[in-house]
């Protein structure tokens, strides 16, 4: 589960109503429209482009993105059945060094770019950010340290559906058996009210509710402990149930507008109604199991791909429209901003807010400032996918 601005992008991407006038006279009737169109067949995700095509391509200092694209290729070299990526990976770690003119002619020779392109035609989505954060929590329980990070429980199932039907390729189930049946997980609230069965899982105890959830809302973090030694929490697995925006159903309510359900409100909203906070949480069924994570120096958080993240070149992507590891390049704005932000990044993540075509969540890094710059970011942009030759999904 990624994406800090997930919490008011699915607000800002909520249709509005359509309003029907009633008629008047200076309306024709709809009979008049002639019969009704055929619809028109949902266009490819890839379609081919040319580098010029990219805006900002010249302008980016690809060595900054070069650590980045080596990660994906320790990933890629792992996957023989892509020969493709493997001649390019191998070509690319003897340029180690080289500078930015020379990455560039290297993707120029080596890759196609590809233009992401939503069903109804369109190239334009929505681009938000994400974040590692930093929690204060313990071992034992003891206050202020009262709630609790789990890691997986034994009776979660996780089935990839992949394995079973090919049409149904990174789609997962997951369940619990009740009897020889498959029956969804328990909800967030349901795993809440019964921590007393959990106690085995816990991996370690934090100091706020509200900050757990974001970490579960980022898929990562670290927590601090009183001896002033630093874990790492990394996403281990996921209860199934749908993600449900607290801030959205802070505005449903009529408790904040949409300008103030930022992840800020929503820390505000929680310290003016404690007594409240329960139950606000437990309006997102969805529930994050983590697991411990050695932090090696300076180094990410490891995304879905199985390798660290960089900051501001990593990005999380629907891997069934952008493969996992490939080159993306980014044309989007700074948050809250016009500002262009346009850049080569890694799709080296996913996430359960992460669905569609043209959406990627770009990861902003560690701590406070990084924080809050994914808090604010709920950008529009362009996006597109560099793939050797013959490594295009049919």
């Amino acid at each position: 589960m990624r994406c800090c601005s997930a919490l008011v992008g699915r607000l800002r991407r909520a249709a509005p109503p359509v309003l029907r006038p009633p008629s008047c006279p200076a309306c024709p009737p709809c009979a008049a429209a002639g019969p009704a169109s055929t619809p028109q067949p949902a266009a490819k995700p890839l379609q081919a482009a040319r580098w010029s095509d990219l805006p900002g391509w010249n302008d980016d200092d690809l060595a900054a993105a070069w650590p980045a694209f080596l990660q994906s290729c320790r990933a890629l070299a792992k996957r023989p059945q892509w020969p493709q990526w493997q001649a390019v990976c191998d070509e690319a770690r003897g340029l180690n060094g080289a500078a930015t003119a020379g990455i560039r002619r290297f993707f120029e020779s080596r890759f196609q770019p590809w233009l992401l392109t939503n069903p109804d035609a369109t190239t334009s989505g929505l681009i938000t950010g994400y974040y590692e954060p930093l929690l204060h929590g313990a071992r034992t329980r003891a206050k202020p340290f009262l709630q609790p990070v789990l890691g997986v429980p034994p009776d979660l199932l996780n089935i990839d559906l992949g394995a079973v039907l090919p049409d149904l390729k990174n789609m997962r189930l997951r369940g619990r058996l009740q009897g020889n049946r498959v029956v969804p997980y328990f909800s967030r609230a349901e795993i809440t009210a019964h921590e007393k069965d959990y106690l085995d899982r816990v991996l370690l105890y934090v100091d706020d509710p509200v900050e757990l959830f974001f970490l579960q809302v980022q898929g990562s973090g670290r927590v601090r402990l009183p001896d002033g030694q630093t874990v790492r929490l990394a996403y281990a697995d996921q209860n199934g149930h749908p993600y449900q925006s607290i801030g959205r159903v802070l505005v449903d309510r009529g408790e904040l507008s949409l300008e103030q359900a930022s992840m800020a409100g929503i820390k505000q909203w929680a310290r003016a109604n404690p007594g409240r906070v329960n139950d606000l949480l437990n309006a997102n069924p969805s529930y994050v199991f983590f697991r411990e994570q050695p932090i090696n120096g300076s180094d990410g958080p490891s995304g879905a791909l199985g390798v660290a993240l960089t900051p501001e070149r990593s990005i999380a992507v629907d891997p069934r429209y952008a493969p996992l590891g490939a080159p993306v390049f980014l044309s989007t704005s700074q948050p809250d901003s016009t500002t262009p932000l346009r850049r080569l990044v890694l799709a080296q993540d996913t996430g359960g807010a992460i669905r569609g075509v043209v959406r990627a969540d770009l990861f902003w890094g560690f701590g406070a400032q990084a924080g809050n710059q994914a808090g604010r970011m709920k950008q529009q942009g362009q996006m597109w996918v560099l793939l050797p030759p013959g490594a295009a999904p049919k």
